[in-house]
């Protein structure tokens, strides 16, 4: 038992002093990129959105209500960068890309004549240093839950991470559930606003209720109305263009069929976000089962696998446990740690390691008319690693396949 905490110990050091060291890379890396790019995001507007989950999600909404009111901005998120009206792809399983990337899109922003830039910040490129440079005009936090602490070893490290990001910007606009956070940040000058539904204007506040039933998407959109709010715009003029917004592609994508299912696609990959999902899916299942296909990434936060594991026990009828970007892990063993935390014999748990497989299974074998599919972990991305190598993968494509019946197969390398 001592000989287990001294190894646990010494890894958790030794991470602790990589990480150090790849941090000061990072930092002066950061520096030259700002000094070579001559500080571009000092000529934007620029909104930082972090958070465990949601993220992505309320940083399309402020580009979109920002961009429906007539101003020029540009996005940098999970989804790929949005710079002057084009699509970029920043990389595969990337949020917050390199600071050179980084200040090259920026860059890019500022010459497409973006006024507004909002950037999607992960725990990881916060503490990398990738956003230094960037003075932060208003900084949203959606929540913070159990995420990345194989990278950051305690939520107290995690929320510090998160803090960087309000320490450098102007207004902060956070989750009234998530109140206590401001005691991570330093910044004293910082204007602070909590923000929940109920907080918004009563007119605003229905026409939230009405764009989502989904309680997690209206409290990301009540989080982006207000955000756009502290940068000048009216809240009149936010609750007219409230209809025409969109959530992003793999965040709760239904898939029409013939077969009397309910079909969703969705990259849903942390306790938290699985919960809310499930719990959503749940109370809108009807008399039919509610199905739902996971599993958990390898080479990452272990902890959150039986969390996972137990919250799909508690909301859904039937587990299909597969793989997600396994890497170097064994799927199986993955799998078997999502296990531990089922409890209750109720539901009905299947494991089918190959992901195309567990999609056709649950959609062709498992499901009946009536039933709720959900596919999570992937949602808009675009490739499964196993070991080293990425391999193309499209959820949405495998759903589409398998309802015509064809087995999804993983398809070409990636070179990265």
């Amino acid at each position: 038992m001592v000989f287990t905490q001294m190894i646990s110990r010494w890894s958790n050091l030794k991470k602790n002093l990589v990480s150090r060291y790849k941090n000061t890379l990072h930092f002066f890396e950061a520096i030259y990129w700002n000094i070579y790019y001559h500080f571009p995001s000092r000529r934007l507007k620029v909104i930082g959105v972090t958070g465990t989950d949601g993220k992505t999600t309320t940083s399309f909404l402020i580009y979109q209500i920002l961009k429906l009111v007539g101003k020029k901005v540009s996005l940098v998120s999970t989804t790929g960068a949005i710079i002057g009206g084009k699509k970029i792809k920043t990389g595969l399983h990337t949020t917050t890309p390199d600071s050179k990337t980084l200040q090259k899109l920026i860059t890019d922003a500022k010459n497409a004549g973006s006024e507004f830039l909002v950037i999607e910040a992960t725990s990881h490129g916060l503490d990398q240093h990738r956003v230094l440079g960037i003075n932060f005009d208003v900084s949203v936090l959606t929540n913070i839950t159990h995420e990345h602490l194989d990278y950051h070893l305690t939520m107290e490290r995690y929320a510090l991470a998160k803090a960087k990001l309000f320490n450098r910007s102007k207004v902060a606009i956070i989750n009234k559930k998530y109140k206590q956070f401001v005691h991570f940040i330093k910044n004293e000058k910082l204007k602070v606003s909590f923000v929940s539904i109920s907080s918004l204007p009563y007119s605003l506040k229905k026409a939230v209720y009405k764009k989502f039933t989904q309680e997690y998407n209206r409290e990301n959109l009540a989080l982006a109305a207000m955000a756009c709010h502290k940068l000048g715009i009216p809240y009149a003029k936010i609750e007219s263009i409230m209809r025409k917004l969109r959530t992003p592609e793999g965040r709760l994508d239904y898939i029409t069929n013939d077969k009397g299912l309910k079909l969703i696609v969705d990259f849903a990959h942390t306790p938290n976000a699985l919960e809310e999902l499930l719990k959503f899916l749940s109370k809108t299942k009807g008399k039919g089962n509610l199905i739902v296909v996971f599993g958990s990434a390898g080479e990452r936060d272990k902890t959150k696998r039986p969390l996972m594991g137990k919250v799909a026990s508690k909301l859904a009828d039937k587990i299909v446990l597969t793989a997600e970007d396994p890497r170097t892990e064994s799927i199986s063993v993955i799998n078997r740690e999502i296990r531990r935390g089922i409890k209750g014999s109720r539901v009905q748990v299947f494991e089918v390691e190959h992901r195309g497989k567990a999609i056709y299974f649950a959609i062709n074998e498992l499901a009946k008319k009536g039933d709720t599919v959900v596919i999570c972990g992937k949602g808009h991305e675009e490739s499964l690693c196993f070991g080293k190598t990425e391999y193309k993968w499209s959820d949405k494509k495998a759903v589409k396949e398998s309802l015509r019946g064809i087995l999804p197969v993983y398809g070409k390398q990636i070179v990265c």
